[in-house]
């Protein structure tokens, strides 16, 4: 199974020439390359998949989807090595 999880870029670095955030996705925060959504900036919602950035989203649609996956634990834990904390 392949997931995109949506989350809310908090930091944008370069690294090694690569455009890359800091993604926090409810608490979870990871890595990811935004080679594929110049658009994406401090506080946008992007959807992650495989570490690379493929969409944005708007925030309505981040929850709700957050919400769906926190009820598929099992699904996401195994494409982010933990699962999504509750919510808050």
């Amino acid at each position: 199974m392949c997931l995109g999880i949506p989350g809310r870029v908090v930091e944008i670095h370069d690294r090694a020439g690569l455009r890359m955030a800091t993604v926090d996705f409810g608490g979870v925060r990871r890595e990811a390359c935004l080679a594929y959504t110049s658009d994406a900036d401090v506080g946008t919602y992007v959807v992650i998949h495989v570490g690379f950035a493929i969409t944005t989203v708007d925030e309505t649609e981040a929850e709700r989807t957050l919400e769906v996956l926190r009820a598929m634990a099992d699904a996401v834990e195994g494409e982010i090595g933990e699962p999504l904390p509750r919510s808050r």
